[in-house]
């Protein structure tokens, strides 16, 4: 599994690579005003319901119940079982989207009520989201055929195809900048331009692995009827999630202009250890969980649940720290360039400090929520979920006034930790996850080495500042960064966390597997 966990990493990581690169031209070009505003509304939108109907609720349900198929019933019915549900889908999907663009402008005054008072933001953000939105559609499909590949456990190519929304959203860019009106517009086109080509190379993707699906409409087969009565209350479940996204959405836009586009950013930034390690994580644990739970392998699955805990948090605390001490050299390095100034810089290093805060428990829910869908409980979620939408909201309401930008980031984060606290004190009780004594003494010792190692950066900040020429700024964030991981590497080694000998072998191995 950890093979796959580092597979799909991989790939991950380079479309955040690229994603930075798409995210430094836009700041660029648009800055941190009300276009960028309304674009980054008009993307979160279709983003949003692609994550409830795409990722969350239907990947929840179909996941375990593809691998129970493959395991109990064979290829040919699983295969039967993805194509009945992938045209219930497109039907279901469609109707969506077409109630959604005839809605659009009382749609935008439900999740954006602050445009409503600058009628050229609003009617932007109209008019961008019109664009966006069948992006939806096509990354919903996308992401049930990548469900698949990822239950035949081809996990490359599933991964690899979302790389697209990246590439095209990049050139998108430089049309604008070259030859469109507005760059954008030009982004807008790219983003459902990038859903046509990534639902083209996943269905690729099955056709090579002897799996081409076909839709078929049925209501009738038993595994559509109980994929359905779990995706329910798995949409309430999601729909919590996203409504608290909604939540952060609204008190931008009721913040000072340019609001929306600074937490965006810091967002992103906090979305490269996020992405990578918990879409790593909860793609590769669910379909290993379920086959484990499927064949009655108790202690196989518990083994792996603490394996994938473990791992991610020794790469997510340091990550963690590292953003908060090194916000603002990162920020001022990535992105103050073109229309994005100084004064946009520090205020979305302030909002990335407090996305960073909640980073580990982000990252352990993606862990955790695995769990309780590998074992066909799609309820619990929901229960929790109306706990943390009570919070955040309660929590955005008393901090957007006084912190502004910094609000709904603080709110997120610890809405997150109290996530974290409670799914991993139900599984507890329901002896679904066993914590060993050893693993507690080791995530202590990654803690401590994390906070040492963000001392150890601090310090180095300190004694020598950052540079005022760009590119004398790249070489030293760079040689901060390395310093401060090779610390954390030395520290992990002290602390009996890592053998040095164990890390060059595991390394070595990696390297040989991805160039075989």
């Amino acid at each position: 599994m950890i093979r796959n966990f580092l597979i799909v990493g991989g790939w991950t990581m380079l479309s955040r690579i690229l994603g930075l690169i798409r995210d430094q031209l836009l700041a660029a070009c648009l800055g941190a005003g009300f276009v960028q505003d309304a674009y980054q509304v008009a993307v979160r939108l279709p983003n949003m319901l692609r994550r409830l109907f795409g990722e969350g609720a239907f990947n929840a349900a179909f996941v375990p119940l593809f691998s129970e198929s493959i395991v109990h019933d064979g290829v040919g019915e699983a295969k039967l079982f993805a194509q009945h549900v992938l045209g219930v889908m497109l039907v279901w999907l469609v109707v969506l989207c077409l109630i959604g663009e005839i809605f659009m402008p009382q749609i935008l005054r439900v999740i954006a009520p602050g445009f409503a008072y600058d009628g050229t933001r609003y009617d932007l953000a109209v008019y961008l989201s019109r664009i966006t939105f069948p992006y939806f559609v096509l990354i919903c499909a996308a992401a049930l055929v990548a469900a698949v590949l990822n239950g035949l456990h081809r996990f490359h190519i599933a991964s690899a195809a979302y790389l697209a929304f990246n590439v095209i959203g990049i050139a998108a860019i430089f049309i604008g900048i070259w030859c469109g009106p507005s760059v954008a517009y030009a982004a807008a086109w790219g983003v459902t331009c990038s859903g046509v080509v990534q639902l083209g190379l996943l269905l690729w993707g099955c056709w090579r692995a002897g799996f081409l699906l076909i839709p078929l409409w049925s209501l009738s087969t038993p595994r559509i009827r109980l994929l359905l009565r779990r995706m329910l209350p798995g949409l309430v479940g999601s729909g919590i999630s996203q409504i608290n996204l909604t939540i952060d959405t609204i008190i931008g836009t009721l913040l000072p202009a340019g609001s929306v586009s600074v937490m965006y950013f810091a967002d992103r930034i906090n979305q490269l250890p996020l992405g990578v390690l918990g879409a790593a994580a909860g793609t590769t644990l669910l379909p290993v969980l379920a086959k484990h739970l499927a064949a009655g392998e108790h202690a196989a699955a518990h083994a792996v649940q603490n394996k994938s805990i473990d791992y991610v948090l020794l790469l997510t605390l340091p990550a963690a720290i590292g953003l908060m001490v090194l916000a603002d050299p990162i920020i001022i390095v990535l992105f103050r360039h073109g229309s994005f100034t100084t004064h946009d810089a520090i205020f979305s290093a302030q909002s990335l400090r407090a996305y960073a805060l909640g980073l580990p428990a982000f990252v352990l829910v993606k862990v955790l929520t695995p769990a309780f869908f590998a074992r066909g409980d799609t309820h619990t979620p929901v229960y929790v979920g109306l706990l943390i939408l009570g919070v955040n909201l309660v929590l955005n309401l008393l901090l957007m006034k006084p912190l502004a930008h910094v609000g709904p980031p603080l709110a997120s984060s610890l809405a997150g930790m109290l996530n974290v606290g409670v799914l991993f004190f139900l599984l507890w009780r329901n002896a679904a996850l066993v914590i060993p004594l050893s693993l507690l003494r080791r995530l202590l010792c990654i803690f401590f080495a994390a906070l040492l190692m963000g001392g150890w950066v601090g310090g180095l900040c300190y004694l020598m500042p950052m540079p005022e020429e760009f590119i004398k700024q790249i070489v030293w964030l760079g040689g901060i960064i390395c310093c401060g991981a090779g610390g954390y590497l030395v520290l992990l080694i002290v602390l009996c966390v890592l053998k040095g000998s164990d890390a060059v072998t595991m390394l070595r191995k990696y390297g040989t597997r991805s160039g075989a």
